[in-house]
């Protein structure tokens, strides 16, 4: 009789664990779902991904979602700052890192020729894409902003080299930075349409010839 007793006790005791195993999230890989997150708003833009979307490309369910990165703003912000460190940040590089204004850009053009049209992922700027036909106007001002802020400082640079001498003193730093913002947004949208990294090298080397000398 103690026997059954402990027998049935051990069996419940099982049937328990087993509903508190199937109860509890699914644990996952925060980085890899962010890669995958990252994947579907470059892909599709803000506002054509729906958080059924995330959840599938990201394997996980949407307690889990809202659990590691808030709501789908939250987590897109995040893969903003994802992409910015990973994939984004050669244009700054390039202005950093040349010795005149002229090289930086040129350097920049021709990386983003490269990055736009790399395979295996998709093509253009998640930051200039993403916000096509967004209704949400925090997240489009974001984006907004971060472009500004793009070519703000590609005129701080070009600003600096007119103050050193490198460019003729009548150069226009805002319009030249404008335009130069206006040939990155355009090469992100060729990409998206199909254009080659040697198509849009070439569409750089014709940007150049524009550019002032000192």
């Amino acid at each position: 009789m103690v026997s059954g007793e402990k027998s049935e006790r051990s069996g419940a005791s099982a049937r328990s664990g087993a509903a508190r195993t199937r109860g509890r999230p699914r644990s996952f890989d925060r980085a890899t779902a962010l890669e995958a997150a990252l994947l579907a708003f470059w892909e599709h833009g803000y506002e054509a991904t729906s958080v059924s979307d995330l959840t599938r490309v990201m394997d996980i369910g949407a307690p889990s979602l809202y659990a590691a990165f808030g709501d789908k703003r939250s987590l897109f912000e995040e893969v903003v700052q994802e992409y910015g460190a990973r994939y984004g940040s050669f244009g700054d590089r390039a202005l950093a890192e040349e010795p005149t204004a002229r090289a930086g850009v040129e350097r920049m053009l021709r990386e983003a020729a490269a990055e736009y049209t790399a395979p295996g992922r998709p093509h253009g700027c998640l930051v200039i894409h993403a916000a096509a036909n967004c209704s949400t106007a925090e997240v489009e001002e974001s984006l907004r902003e971060r472009r500004n802020a793009n070519i703000a400082s590609i005129e701080r640079r070009i600003g600096a080299d007119v103050a050193e001498g490198a460019l003729p003193p009548d150069t226009d730093a805002a319009a030249l930075a404008r335009y130069t913002g206006a040939m990155i947004q355009g090469m992100s949208q060729q990409a998206r349409d199909g254009a080659t990294r040697a198509e849009l090298e070439a569409l750089a080397e014709i940007a150049l010839a524009v550019w002032p000398r000192g």
